[in-house]
């Protein structure tokens, strides 16, 4: 399956970039670029990308609002988004809009090709430093540690303890499979319990309830 990719940064070399090695993989398509959040929502529209990956920084319509534009008329799509050290603030909130993950823009080639893929499949992709500053903003922002019960009391088996740990880490479920010696529909499995026992809706989520039992 080819995946069709839609490219938004408000930087020229940036995307130049990215088109350079996204088009020497036989799996990925660029079908648009986009310089500007208004831009990036109206070459969605006339592309129907699989995957976008989405600057937040932008002039006028920034990624956050895009990302949610873009999936109000399109939810099938994937929001990738591309952050630096310096987006925290913005992190949480383009989670809230409807992105499966970030990637810091100085991740490694082959990093940045495999979460394209995943984000693809659905599967939520972070980079592990990434992620604990999301965790970080979603506690800070939500107060969700008042309302989500203390880990020991969630009624885990003990591999789930070791899934949600793993999670809390920022691997993903490909990953965990690996370091766990099992299959990825095993770990998918593990999730979804987990999901059920803590009535955590997303990731983020669970890495916070993973972080609160460590």
């Amino acid at each position: 399956m080819t995946i069709r990719l839609l490219l938004v940064d408000d930087q020229q070399l940036v995307r130049a970039g990215l088109r350079m090695l996204c088009e020497n993989a036989d799996d990925l398509e660029v079908v648009g670029e986009a310089s500007t959040g208004a831009d990036a929502v109206r070459v969605a529209e006339r592309t129907r990308p699989d995957v976008v990956l989405m600057d937040l920084r932008m002039p006028g319509m920034d990624g956050i609002r895009a990302t949610a534009t873009i999936l109000a008329s399109y939810p099938a799509t994937r929001v990738l988004v591309l952050t630096t050290f310096d987006d925290d603030d913005h992190l949480y909130p383009a989670l809230a809009a409807g992105a499966v993950g970030f990637l810091v823009k100085d991740a490694s080639p082959a990093d940045l090709l495999d979460g394209i893929r995943r984000a693809a499949t659905g599967e939520r992709t972070f980079s592990p430093d990434v992620l604990g500053r999301v965790v970080k903003s979603a506690v800070a922002a939500h107060s969700d540690r008042e309302r989500l019960p203390p880990a020991p009391e969630m009624g885990l088996t003990a591999r789930e303890s070791e899934v949600l740990e793993l999670i809390s880490q920022g691997l993903s479920n490909t990953e965990i499979a690996d370091r766990l010696h099992v299959g990825i529909t095993t770990v998918k499995t593990h999730v979804t319990n987990l999901m059920s026992k803590t009535g955590a809706t997303n990731r983020v989520r669970l890495a916070m309830l993973g972080l609160r039992g460590s």
